[in-house]
Formats: structure tokens, C-alpha cells, sequence
């Protein structure tokens, strides 16, 4: 495995490739490739620019990424793209600012098809919230990826409870500890 900040754009057209591999394949089998390619480019070249980026990739000896996990320290004020307006809502702003502002924030973890089962997501996410600020760290994900909620829960990330009312396609896990 190897660590990586800002030079993960160096290795960027072998990411991509294990991104749009792992996120096309169910439960994401209705994301279209070249869509999906292009935003996550598009989205890992902003990031990797973010406060405390950081990346830990698994690469075969052929060069090739096996696994990924990519984050950053979540800042004040918290956002509001992408997902994030949902998971204010799930724990409500109070508890945003209490358990996520300032934690380490997983934003992405991938492991290839071939390489499940190995115990490498497990690696990779313990690689990269290892030095996490304040020993905290978090993420989301969608309520529909059964295998990837059963991940989290396996190693031992917890779920707050929603804020009552909550409907919401995402569910928040914060690291263990």
C-alpha cells in the first residue's frame, strides 16, 4: 500500500479506472461508465487539493490499483453539494458540528472484484484513518449497498441515530472508538 497526498494526480488514469470498475458493478450497475469516469476525475482533481487530503492506494505488481480509499478533514462551515444536505438532515446541524466537523472524512474506499475477501478494504480504511484528527473519522454511504453496510458494521463503524423523521437514502458511520 502506499500513501498518498497531492501526488495521487501522478497515478490518477489507474485510479479512475479502479473507481469506475467498482462503482459501476452492483449495486451501482445503473451508473453509466464514461459518466461516472468523468466525474470522479473531475471530482478527485478538486479534492485531492482539500485541507488534509490524503489517499492510500493497493497497486498490483502490474501497476494496476487493487483497492482505494480516499479522504480529507471536514471543514467549517459544513458543506451542502453533493450528499452532504442529507446527512444535515439525518443527524440534524447540532450533531454535525459535534461528531463530523473537524473528523477525518472517508470519501471514497473501492476495493476491485478480484481482490475481495482478502481483508484489503479492512487495511486500507485502518491505513488512512490511523492518523485521523482528534482520533475521528467518518463517512457515508448509500442505504441500498447491503454489502457495504455490512462492511462498516463488520468493522465495528458505528451508526448515530437518525433524527426522528429521517427518510433519507444515506446512512453516516463514524470509526470505531
Amino acid at each position: 500500500m502506499r500513501n498518498f497526498g497531492l501526488d495521487v494526480l501522478a497515478c490518477a488514469d489507474e485510479l479512475t479506472d479502479a473507481y469506475v470498475e467498482v462503482f459501476t458493478a452492483p449495486p451501482w450497475e445503473h451508473q453509466d461508465a464514461e459518466v461516472t469516469r468523468a466525474a470522479f476525475r473531475e471530482r478527485l482533481e478538486a479534492d485531492a487539493y482539500r485541507p488534509g487530503f490524503r489517499a492510500v492506494l493497493a497497486m498490483a505488481e502490474n501497476g494496476e490499483v487493487e483497492g482505494f480509499v480516499t479522504g480529507w478533514t471536514t471543514q467549517d462551515p459544513f458543506r451542502t453539494d453533493r450528499a452532504y444536505g442529507k446527512v444535515t438532515s439525518r443527524l440534524g446541524a447540532d450533531r454535525v458540528n459535534e461528531l463530523l466537523v473537524g473528523a477525518f472524512e472517508i470519501d471514497e474506499l473501492g476495493v476491485r472484484p478480484r481482490a475481495r475477501g482478502t481483508g484489503l478494504g479492512r487495511r486500507l480504511l485502518s491505513a488512512l484513518t490511523a492518523d485521523a484528527p482528534t482520533g475521528r473519522a467518518w463517512l457515508l454511504t448509500w442505504s441500498q449497498a447491503h454489502d457495504t453496510l455490512a462492511f462498516y458494521r463488520r468493522v465495528g463503524w458505528q451508526e448515530p441515530g437518525p433524527v426522528p423523521g429521517d427518510e433519507s437514502d444515506i446512512v453516516v458511520f463514524l470509526s470505531p472508538g
